[in-house]
């Protein structure tokens, strides 16, 4: 496998995390309706959710915010030819983070243990950007 198509794996493994996350919600929120904590009406627009569904909720907003950057990036990247092997572990880097930050949000969503996922995350995808403007500087 080129390095080229390399950079695409990460954005595969998050886009499964988004997946997952999907399905966990939906897990939990049919959970809260049959142990009678929610009615199905409480979901049309999303008002008064069950906490545990609520943080799945919005940890899957999550995903369409600093990622966003990181799925552009990747394909920035990829379109001038600057995905190179440091790239696509600093991609996975960012990925593994999203797990993380994820996980520790979907269950005991401890802020002092989330903040350090998200910051590793949000430095990778910094150095990716940085590298591509040098990139592009340099071309």
């Amino acid at each position: 496998m080129s390095a080229t198509a390399a950079i695409f794996w990460p954005m595969v493994a998050h886009a499964a995390l988004v997946f997952g996350l999907y399905g966990l919600l939906g897990l939990r929120r049919a959970a809260m309706v049959r142990q009678g904590k929610a009615r199905i009406e409480q979901f049309r627009e999303n008002r008064d959710e069950p906490t545990e569904s609520l943080v799945v909720r919005n940890n899957l907003a999550n995903q369409f915010e600093l990622p966003v950057l990181f799925h552009v990036c990747c394909l920035a990247l990829y379109f001038v030819e600057a995905d190179n092997l440091p790239m696509v572990a600093l991609a996975w880097i960012f990925v593994v983070s999203r797990y993380a930050h994820s996980f520790i949000h979907v269950t005991g969503n401890r802020l002092s243990r989330r903040q350090p996922a998200f910051l590793v995350g949000f430095v990778t995808l910094g150095l990716m950007w940085a590298w591509f403007a040098v990139w592009l500087a340099m071309s």
